[in-house]
């Protein structure tokens, strides 16, 4: 049973790796998660003198330094002074150079998005008139590259390395505390240890390069290094090296002085100090990420930076418990059935709180259906909940099988044990004349020989457990789950990559509204007739620019022959049904007979709109009038 499990093991662990080599490589280059929006002057813009300066506006803050922003001449000369200005809602400026001659002027730039990701890109303006240019322009998207490549296959290391250390010593401490004893366990800890740190040192040494040239050269640049440590993403990086340092004498205790306690209040204590000082180190590593990317930027951080570090530990509890039991089943002499009872209600418990957070999550970086459709992130978010699906299926038979586990009898099972182990021994009594004789007393050689037969008699019990089929078929299905989940990992990492819906669609808008031409005002003129005594008219509406963001709305209520109309009250609502938003109320100010404004109308996005007009001549007498226009 041993050799014919092993093989399909291997090759279900290299599909899964090869798959998840294949979402890394559509997850890289990331994508921006901050857009440019509009410049002065703006892109393909012909001025009649050169500026003096130029100006970025971006949809949301970014992180920007000297040398952020370059603006290059005609022969690829740079002509501006090299540092930034910020000028507020989020714009930035760099001053230029006086003299320039007329030509074609190229502008680069490259800065950090609020959530750590790097953005870059280029546009033209001429002075004068339109000419040749001798710049050249690299057509490597910011974190692409080798040097994106390596980064983001770190991200991958440091997530699966913080589940096994924080998950694998999470199952020994909640589940199975024998296991603190046991060799491979405690690799599999140290090991998630290591990949954690490892990782987290690779991307400190590639964050500038990654965030700037994406030269393989950069990496180890001293200076670079610098400037990285200055930032919050380097301030994330430099925090979890030293909880990691603390999660070194967490180890050390967990697999050193507790495992060789023996007295029974003594360990209590020492459970209760490790399991203390385990939640503080897990909660602050998975606070490293909380407040370096997704969760610290847009709406309701104060929120979504607790729950996004509750999201990960959950899927370290899960993700690594399920390891460390993989491990236990394959590798551990024996694990008890009570012990794998407890894991399946951790699992569960984890699973509610990855399904409570990953709702809210998800609503938070999406924001509409549109979104959820129609963006990469939105799409790699139906492939995780289809896979984390098929994983919480597996997990399912893996708890009937717990179920068949723990309701054989592990009285049964011991005895047997026990019985082959008497076997052993008898066969070990009647062999040991022999083999004091065969070693002429010698030590070294008895103690040779009763290794041999250790092994012997263990590998035999080992053979008699692999037999039971209650345990290879928990072992198949916890192999299978832990497959899905090397997959699930990938996919969540590509959604840290990948630019969130919300921010596609809000980017979108706002280059949309700055793109816009000057327009004319709309206008709409809608009869009505409330049905009572002088209740005929009509209403003239004005949307001034008519286009997405603020707008001026004047109404004019006038009679049939044109004299303004006195009446007690006046509404407006805007739906934009094709995107189901609205009605989005306006209750307009009188400021005089017939006359009816608001200032600041919101409109959100282009569209047909659908523009209603409620008009109210008397106490009980109004009517609801309405026409479509499109807007922007």
């Amino acid at each position: 049973m041993r050799q014919a499990i092993a093989p399909r093991a291997r090759i279900l662990l290299l599909l899964l790796l090869a798959v998840t080599g294949a979402l890394f490589a559509q997850a890289a280059p990331v994508s921006a998660h901050a857009a440019l929006t509009g410049s002065d002057p703006q892109q393909g813009a012909v001025v009649d003198q050169a500026p003096s300066q130029v100006s970025l506006t971006f949809s949301e803050k970014v992180a920007m330094s000297d040398g952020s922003v370059r603006v290059l001449d005609p022969k690829g000369k740079q002509v501006d002074e090299g540092k930034t200005t910020d000028l507020g809602s989020n714009t930035y400026a760099v001053n230029l150079h006086e003299g320039l001659p007329d030509g074609t002027f190229t502008v680069v730039y490259q800065v950090v998005s609020a959530d750590s990701h790097p953005v870059s890109g280029a546009f033209t303006f001429s002075v004068g008139a339109p000419s040749k240019t001798s710049v050249a322009l690299s057509d490597q998207e910011a974190g692409g590259g080798v040097v994106g490549g390596l980064y983001g296959f770190a991200r991958y290391v440091a997530y699966a390395g913080f589940a096994l250390f924080v998950g694998g010593a999470a199952f020994v401490l909640a589940c199975w505390q024998r296991g603190a004893g046991v060799r491979p366990v405690q690799r599999l800890v140290v090991s998630g240890w290591i990949a954690l740190t490892a990782a987290t040192l690779a991307m400190l040494l590639l964050r500038g390069s990654y965030a700037g040239s994406g030269k393989v050269g950069d990496i180890f640049d001293l200076s670079l290094l610098s400037q990285v440590l200055e930032t919050k993403t380097g301030a994330a990086l430099v925090s979890r090296l030293l909880l990691l340092a603390a999660g070194a004498l967490f180890i050390a205790v967990l697999f050193g002085a507790f495992e060789k306690r023996e007295d029974e209040k003594e360990r209590q204590d020492l459970t209760f100090g490790l399991a203390i000082g385990g939640i503080v180190v897990a909660a602050g590593l998975a606070a490293t990420w909380a407040l370096a990317e997704h969760a610290s930027t847009g709406i309701q951080t104060g929120i979504a930076m607790p729950v996004d570090v509750l999201h990960l530990l959950a899927v370290a509890a899960w993700l690594g418990g399920l390891s460390a039991l993989l491990v236990a089943l394959y590798r551990a002499p024996s694990i008890e059935a009570s012990a794998v009872r407890r894991f399946s209600g951790v699992a569960f418990g984890s699973v509610a709180v990855l399904a409570a957070t990953g709702i809210y999550q998800s609503w938070r970086q999406l924001g509409s259906w549109s979104a959820l459709t129609g963006t990469s992130y939105g799409q790699l978010l139906f492939v995780k909940i289809g896979l984390v699906a098929v994983l919480v299926g597996v997990a399912w038979i893996s708890r009937r099988w717990t179920a068949r586990l723990t309701s054989a009898p592990e009285a049964v099972s011991e005895s047997d044990d026990s019985e082959e182990s008497e076997e052993a021994e008898e066969r070990t009594d009647e062999k040991e004349p022999a083999a004091a004789q065969v070693g002429g007393g010698d030590r070294k050689r008895a103690a040779q020989l009763a290794r041999q037969r250790a092994a012997v008699a263990t590998a035999r019990e080992k053979r008699a457990r692999d037999a039971d089929p209650r345990r290879s078929g928990l072992r198949r299905s916890v192999l299978a789950e832990a497959g899905v989940a090397v997959v699930v990992l990938a996919v969540t990492t590509a959604l840290t990559s990948a630019e969130p819906g919300r921010t596609v669609e809000d980017a979108k808008a706002a280059t949309a509204a700055a793109s816009q031409p000057e327009s004319a005002a709309l206008s709409l003129e809608m009869p009505f007739d409330t049905g009572g005594q002088d209740g005929k008219g009509i209403a003239r509406l004005e949307l001034d620019p008519a286009r997405v963001g603020g707008n001026d709305l004047h109404v004019y209520v006038e009679r049939p022959n044109g004299r303004a109309f006195d009446i007690p009250e006046v509404k407006v609502a805007l739906t934009l049904e094709e995107k189901d938003i609205g009605p989005l109320p306006v209750v307009p100010d009188r400021i005089a007979t017939g006359h009816w404004t608001a200032t600041g109308v919101q409109i959100p996005m282009t569209g047909n709109w659908n523009i209603e007009v409620t008009v109210r001549t008397s106490d009980i007498d109004q009517v609801t009038v309405d026409k479509n226009a499109q807007i922007g």
